[in-house]
C-alpha cells in the first residue's frame, strides 16, 4: 500500500527531489543504461506524484507535465517504480491514480505520452492508443500515445 503525494514543485520538499532524482537516476541512467539529461527544466512546470511506503521510501514516482510544456495536452513522464516493487501492481497503481489527479486539474482534457515501446500493454490498460509510427528516444524504441479525456 502506498501513501501518494501530489503536488506542485515547489511544495516538494529537499528529500523528496533527492529521492525523486535518485529513483529516476536508479532506472532511467543505471538500469537502462541511458545517458540524458534529466533535469531538463520541466519539473518546474509540472505536477509531482510520489508513492511512498510505510516506512516512508519512495517506491513509485511520475510529473503530469502541464499543457503547451511538451505537447499541447498535459503528458505524464519520468514514470518509475523501484525494481523491488514490480509485479506487485505499483505501476498500475501510480498511472490510474495519476489520470484520476490530472483529470482533476485537467477536466475533459486528453493526456499524451511518450512512451517505451515495450510497454504499450501497460499504458493500453489505462486507456492509451498508439498514434503515429515508432522513434527512437535516447536509443530507446518509444512510441506515441494519447488517452481521450474524460
Amino acid at each position: 500500500m502506498l501513501t501518494w503525494q501530489w503536488t506542485r514543485f515547489g511544495g516538494l520538499s529537499g528529500d523528496d527531489v533527492y529521492d525523486m532524482l535518485a529513483l529516476r537516476s536508479l532506472i532511467f541512467v543505471m538500469e537502462q543504461d541511458c545517458v540524458y539529461m534529466d533535469a531538463d527544466g520541466v519539473d518546474r512546470q509540472a505536477w509531482h506524484l510520489l508513492g511512498r511506503d510505510a516506512e516512508g521510501k519512495l517506491q513509485a514516482y511520475l510529473r503530469a507535465v502541464d499543457p503547451g510544456v511538451k505537447y499541447e495536452v498535459p503528458s505524464l513522464g519520468r514514470v518509475v517504480v523501484d525494481p523491488s516493487q514490480r509485479g506487485k501492481g505499483a505501476g498500475h497503481a501510480l498511472v490510474a491514480e495519476a489520470l484520476r489527479r490530472c483529470d482533476q486539474v485537467w477536466p475533459g482534457a486528453h493526456n499524451q505520452i511518450s512512451a517505451q515501446a515495450h510497454l504499450q500493454g501497460f499504458y493500453g490498460r489505462h486507456g492509451y492508443v498508439a498514434v503515429g509510427e515508432g522513434y527512437l528516444e535516447d536509443g530507446i524504441p518509444h512510441m506515441g500515445m494519447v488517452r481521450a479525456g474524460s
